[in-house]
């Protein structure tokens, strides 16, 4: 029966992951394939469509963050000491980074000009978030738990705390600036006197709070069903509930506060538009909230439904449907741009942003999604299958 229920456990886990992941590549695709020019979620620009397209999509890093962490506790309880964890932890980590800066890198830009080094976005955030976890595993649970809830809850308190958005790294003061772009304020990095920088997305601590509240909430996993769904409901709604209440205050937990629109359409886009880089409080309990439901409901699933072994196929080879997603998205871009006519010279660049006159309507661009699910589809399932059959400690580094 324990079997069983490991087996529900992993579906839900892999399950989410799996949707997260099929959204991430809606946003890439939109990224090349859509027209460009401006941010989908600047309410002076954009359209609702246009917006919950791009909003959809900020479920697919707190989710995979956070489920990184889960994933971390069930390798503890299937048996890895805590200096094993840690190793691996400390290893992969080190593994992830390396990959954004090189196949992730090329995989956006299509170039190997390292004057711009390249964009430090989810993989380096779980990359290094996973590097300060090969510490916090050898504390006791409660305390790692207790250590994430915290950063989530009060990172934002350090909003007021700015440094330029560029810094040359060239003395003890400006690595103090560079070390706080890293941690929390979104900005570039010159190094090398100048001669490459780096654009720092994702600051990594809210991240490791999302990660190492992540590894705390796998212990929900070793209850049984009945008991996990009612604590997964719980918190699922306290999140939520806590979003819409502190988000009504409009004073603590985002750096951009809602506002009053021209149309109450517009007014609960507003309301929904937090902010993602680096993710404040509410942007967490926005995302986390629903995808916690997720994993209730999930939890009775079997994986047999055609609908349910598609998603978790795509949750259960994460890395490999990362590494390969950019490169459908970007080459179907061209392709599709080819078609078309269009200049190309923008995909090329080290950090490429589409010209207004770029792309194509959003049907266009969720055809090209679903196409590019289906280009993934195979070699994610064939991998899937072989990671099943194969236990080599390497597959786990992919």
């Amino acid at each position: 029966m324990e079997t069983d229920k490991t087996k529900e456990r992993i579906y839900s886990i892999d399950f989410l992951r799996g949707v997260v992941m099929m959204i991430m590549l809606l946003d890439h695709t939109r990224d090349f394939v859509h027209t460009g020019g401006f941010d989908p979620t600047d309410l002076t620009k954009t359209n609702a469509a246009l917006f919950l397209t791009r909003w959809i999509t900020h479920y697919c890093a707190p989710a995979f963050v956070f489920l990184s962490g889960v994933s971390i506790f069930l390798q503890k309880q299937n048996g890895k000491s805590s200096g094993e964890l840690a190793w691996f932890l400390l290893t992969r980590g080190l593994w992830l980074v390396f990959l954004e800066f090189t196949i992730v890198r090329f995989s956006f830009a299509f170039n190997l000009d390292y004057s711009f080094f390249g964009v430090g976005q989810v993989i380096w955030a779980i990359g290094m978030s996973m590097v300060v976890m090969s510490a916090l595993v050898l504390l006791p649970l409660r305390a790692v738990g207790v250590i994430g809830v915290a950063i989530i809850l009060l990172h934002n308190l350090l909003d007021g705390i700015r440094v330029p958005d560029e810094i040359m790294l060239d003395s003890a003061a400006s690595l103090s600036q560079a070390l706080w772009i890293i941690l929390h304020q979104p900005g570039t990095v010159k190094v090398f006197d100048g001669a490459s920088q780096v654009f720092f997305l994702y600051p990594l601590l809210p991240w490791i709070g999302v990660m190492a509240a992540g590894f705390a909430f796998g212990t929900l996993y070793s209850w049984n069903a009945e008991r996990r769904r009612k604590w997964l409901l719980a918190l699922a709604v306290t999140a939520t509930v806590l979003f819409v209440v502190l988000r009504l205050i409009n004073i603590y937990g985002d750096p951009a506060q809602w506002a009053v629109q021209d149309t109450n359409a517009f007014t609960i886009l507003s309301f929904l538009n937090t902010t993602k880089y680096g993710p404040s409080l509410l942007f967490i309990l926005m995302t986390l909230g629903p995808s916690m439901i997720v994993l209730a409901v999930a939890d009775s699933f079997n994986g047999q439904a055609l609908w349910q072994r598609i998603a978790i196929t795509f949750g259960r080879v994460p890395l490999f449907f990362y590494l390969q997603q950019f490169f459908v998205a970007h080459i179907m871009g061209i392709l599709l741009a080819v078609l078309a006519g269009k200049d190309l010279s923008w995909v090329f660049a080290d950090n490429p942003t589409p010209p207004p006159d770029h792309g194509f309507s959003l049907a266009v661009t969720y055809a090209a999604w679903i196409v590019g699910l289906i280009i993934l589809y195979p070699g994610c399932a064939w991998y899937s299958e072989y990671k099943r059959q194969h236990k080599h400690w390497l597959l786990s580094y992919l």
